[in-house]
Parts: structure tokens; C-alpha cells; sequence
């Protein structure tokens, strides 16, 4: 079964913030190189979704509908409905995940 990946708001600023980032930190380049991993990655869901792992954080909570998978120190955070998939947060791992958990997926 082949799956349609969507990315949320959330998920789509979370990718603009991180290009620009590296952008304005002098790595055009290595922006550019990284949006197209992580949007190239998302994609594969459209393939085996089933693959990523429940965040610990959320799991914590009891909250099991969500999904992740890595790209580096960069966590993808999914969810499966039906026959879509919702990219819901592109998240630095370096930074306080369950916050932003917290404030977006429990919100």
C-alpha cells in the first residue's frame, strides 16, 4: 500500500526555520543539501510508514498515535491515518523535545 505524506503548518516552518538557520549562519549550501534530505526522507514514509518508533516522550504520556523516525540529530514526528501520512514536527534533538511535544502534539 502506498501511502500520500502531507507536512502540517507546524511541520513546514519547522523546515523553513531550520534552512534558514544554517542559511544565516554562512552554510547555503549545507541549507540547501539538508532541506532536500529531510523532505527526501519524509517521502519514504509513502512507502513503510510502520518503520519509525513511538517518541519516547510521548509514550511517557500514554500518547502512542505518533510516530518518529531520525535524520542525523533531526527527529521527524508522524502520524498515520488511514492512508496519509501527517508530518507534524521537524525537531532539532539537541533542543528540549518534550517541550515542544508538549505544546504541539498534546495541545
Amino acid at each position: 500500500m502506498n501511502y500520500k505524506v502531507f507536512f502540517t503548518e507546524d511541520a513546514e516552518s519547522d523546515l523553513f526555520e531550520i534552512y534558514e538557520y544554517i542559511r544565516e549562519n554562512g552554510y547555503p549550501l549545507q541549507a540547501e543539501k539538508l532541506l532536500s534530505e529531510l523532505v527526501a526522507i519524509c517521502e519514504t514514509l509513502s512507502h513503510m510508514p510502520e518503520r519509525g518508533h513511538i517518541p519516547k516522550e510521548l509514550q511517557r504520556v500514554g500518547v502512542r498515535d505518533y510516530l518518529q523516525i531520525h535524520l542525523n540529530i533531526y527527529r521527524i514526528i508522524y502520524q498515520i491515518i488511514g492512508s496519509k501520512i501527517y508530518i507534524h514536527c521537524i525537531l532539532d534533538g539537541r533542543r528540549d523535545v518534550q517541550e515542544n511535544l508538549t505544546r504541539r502534539i498534546l495541545r
